[in-house]
């Protein structure tokens, strides 16, 4: 295993990422880390929660209170990975506006070919209509 498959497979996954990010600003209960992440259902944030808690990414702790109280903070480890993300952060900010246009132009085109636009992709079945430009 090479060291960029190491690091992808610690933070492969859409929210594993998103995780650190949330937790390189301090300890953050599920909850809290929940709103952060919008769109995470529980069930995955406990998956990849555990998963960064295995690779010693993330530590959690339990405060034996009434309520429970578990808190999710960074390992050193998680640490060291948050500033080696932070490059990759960086160019997703440079570059982000140019992929949405790219994805967007990407997307019309996908959709108009889907669509069944008739000039770009004849039914071989159907002869084209021929009429003259107005």
């Amino acid at each position: 295993m090479s060291g960029l498959d190491a690091a992808i497979d610690v933070v492969g996954g859409k929210w594993k990422v998103l995780i650190l990010w949330a937790l390189s600003d301090g300890a953050k209960r599920f909850s809290e880390l929940k709103r952060c992440l919008a769109g995470v259902s529980e069930k995955m944030l406990i998956q990849h929660l555990r998963e960064l808690e295995r690779d010693e990414v993330v530590h959690r702790e339990v405060h034996h209170a009434v309520p429970p109280k578990v808190e999710y903070s960074l390992t050193g480890l998680g640490l060291s990975l948050i500033e080696a993300l932070r490059p990759l952060g960086a160019w997703g900010c440079d570059h982000k506006t140019r992929l949405e246009e790219i994805r967007n132009r990407s997307a019309s085109v996908s959709a108009s070919v889907a669509g069944g636009d008739a000039a770009m992709s004849p039914s071989p079945a159907v002869p084209r209509s021929r009429t003259a430009p107005s």
